[in-house]
């Protein structure tokens, strides 16, 4: 199982090189991505003597407890790290896509119930159009069964027509005889008592020849009424119609009006994408144009790393060459010291010092790694912008203090070991002395003065300092004017998404619109032509009818006018039989 540790030793003195390493436990992994803390459990492991006081390291161990391996736990610390920040990225862009997923499906739902409501009404619309047209069918065939009475009662008409006109002719003829039979009595002939039966059969039989018009005129009456009911139960389809034409005629004008607000929308977004695309460009030029101030930039920050690198060298070797006669040891000491000790003395420093120059190669190893990772992070800065560049120059900033503040720690390690290397060599050269072997000659290390090298440095470093401030500067007051221009655009941005939202509403209700009102049309058009043929059919019956009607008046003021002649002839014959001188004549 793997724990993450602390390193904690116990230091004794320098001849007597006892010491005590520890390790205590502070967290345990469960699984890949999941730790836990452990109780403060302290357990020993010489292996990680050789590494500094207080330093975190990953300890794997057996189920006994038994430490397997220490591996340093900075490289392995910082992946954690980011892997944790790529999942606290990834699960902030999976809840942005699934808000954007929701606020996407919470409008569809509510276009799928709106055009579902529009489906019912028009379904409504359409079963109430049907209705009407099922009354209107009914109410034509009524008025074909009208028709075809009215047909029948014109041919009866015309059948009591023709007879009168028979009877009329009838009326003529024996009104000729008639007027014979007055002028042979004006010569002096009378009729005798035969001649007058038939006369009087005649005019009874004339006068049975009258047609009657009072059945006929009750049929015509009912006609009437029925084409008045006919003409009442089609106005309020008529009133219905009118209703449908206003309500297309509004629709029409309401139609004209929102594609005249669409096509406003439509000419103020493409004004709002112009303008959006001219900021975006010159929003362009300005991120090249602080790309490569940052790129200058970098390459002074380069300089003036390479120079306080420079700087930290000599400084060393300063150190190193004015250390170097620093420390003393107790010649005397060792002199009287017995010879298996001070030989097991020499033993123990050198063991000491194979251990330190293994730590200070491995934290040499990790100070570059640090400078891969600064390399590393200084390309990603060439290429990134807006808030990507601020979050990657945060990162290099705490990357490279971390370089200096390690990179420090390695100077005062490199002194102590060459110190130790010092000792050693002090050590064993009274050893060789003691043991009768030649010592080689010591080397006289040369004091070099470094203050100029250093004041030149420090001159350039300043020079470079100052300019790199001002192109700082400029490059913060461009950042600004992008961070100001680039919230410009986002909110453009969001005004062009509300707006071309808002024209995609547009668009939709003015298609819905054009759909209700091609709809209503399409119902004043079937009313138009479904009761267009129904009222010219009523109105052409009624003009029928109303012919018949004037024929029946003539016809009844024909028959009354034959009944005065006959009852005049009557009365004729009447006083002709009355006058006995003249039959008897």
């Amino acid at each position: 199982m793997l724990y993450l540790a602390e390193v904690q030793k116990q230091k004794g003195g320098l001849l007597s090189g006892g010491s005590k390493t520890e390790l205590k436990l502070l967290a345990c992994q469960r699984t890949d991505q999941n730790w836990s803390t452990v109780s403060e459990d302290v357990i020993t492991a010489e292996e990680a003597s050789k590494l500094n006081d207080g330093a975190l390291v990953l300890v794997e161990m057996n189920p006994n407890r038994q430490v397997q391996r220490i591996q340093e736990a900075g490289r392995p610390l910082v992946n954690i790290l980011q892997n944790f920040s790529r999942q606290l990225e990834k699960f902030k862009l999976k809840e942005d896509e699934i808000d954007q997923w929701k606020q996407s499906l919470t409008f569809q739902a509510q276009e799928m119930n709106r055009r579902e409501m529009e489906m019912e009404v028009r379904l409504e619309q359409l079963q109430q159009l049907e209705d009407d047209c099922q009354r209107l069918e009914e109410q034509k065939q009524e008025i074909d069964s009208s028709r075809e009475e009215v047909e029948k009662l014109k041919a009866e008409i015309e059948r009591n027509r023709q007879e009168l006109e028979g009877a009329w002719e009838h009326l003529r003829g024996e009104q000729r005889r008639l007027e014979e039979r007055q002028a042979q009595l004006q010569q002096g002939n009378v009729l005798d008592e035969e001649q007058s039966r038939v006369m009087s059969d005649l005019l009874n039989r004339l006068s049975s020849r009258v047609a009657p018009t009072e059945t006929v005129r009750e049929h015509l009456h009912q006609a009437f009424e029925l084409v008045e009911q006919q003409q009442a139960a089609l106005n309020p389809h008529w009133e219905q119609l009118e209703q449908q034409k206003t309500l297309a005629a509004q629709q029409q004008e309401e139609v004209e009006h929102l594609a005249q607000t669409l096509s406003d929308r439509q000419n103020e977004l493409q004004q709002l994408r112009n303008s959006l695309e001219q900021q975006t460009a010159q929003l362009k030029v300005n991120t090249a144009t602080i790309s490569s101030k940052q790129e200058y930039a970098q390459l002074i920050k380069e300089q003036l790393q390479y120079q306080e690198d420079l700087s930290h060298k000599i400084n060393s070797l300063s150190a190193i060459s004015s250390d170097n006669s620093n420390y003393k040891i107790d010649i005397e000491a060792l002199e009287k010291m017995p010879l298996d000790e001070l030989q097991k003395t020499v033993q123990e420093l050198i063991k000491k010092l194979e251990i330190d120059s293994t730590f200070v190669h491995e934290q040499e190893q990790e100070l570059q790694y640090k400078q891969a990772d600064i390399e590393e992070l200084q390309r990603k800065l060439s290429q990134a912008s807006g808030q990507e560049h601020s979050n990657l120059e945060i990162e290099l900033a705490d990357e490279k203090d971390h370089y200096q503040m390690l990179n420090k720690t390695l100077e005062g390690q490199r002194r102590s070991l060459l110190q130790h290397q010092k000792i050693i060599q002090q050590h064993q050269n009274i050893l060789l002395q003691r043991q009768g072997q030649p010592v080689a000659a010591r080397e006289e290390v040369n004091h070099l003065d470094f203050a100029p090298i250093l004041s030149q440095i420090n001159s350039q470093r300043q020079q470079q300092s100052q300019e790199l401030q001002k192109i700082e500067q400029q490059i913060e007051q461009m950042r600004s004017a992008i961070d100001l221009d680039q919230g410009m655009i986002d909110n453009q941005t969001h005004d062009l998404e509300q707006k071309q939202q808002e024209v995609k509403t547009l668009e939709a209700n003015l298609e819905s619109l054009r759909v209700a009102a091609a709809e209503c049309w399409s119902r004043v058009n079937l009313y138009q032509n479904t009761l267009q043929p129904i009222q010219d059919s009523l109105d052409s019956l009624r003009h029928k009818l109303q012919g018949i009607s004037d024929s029946l008046a003539h016809v009844q003021e024909t028959g009354d006018y034959q009944l005065q002649i006959i009852t005049e002839m009557r009365q004729t014959l009447q006083s002709l039989l009355c006058q006995p001188e003249l039959l008897a004549s």
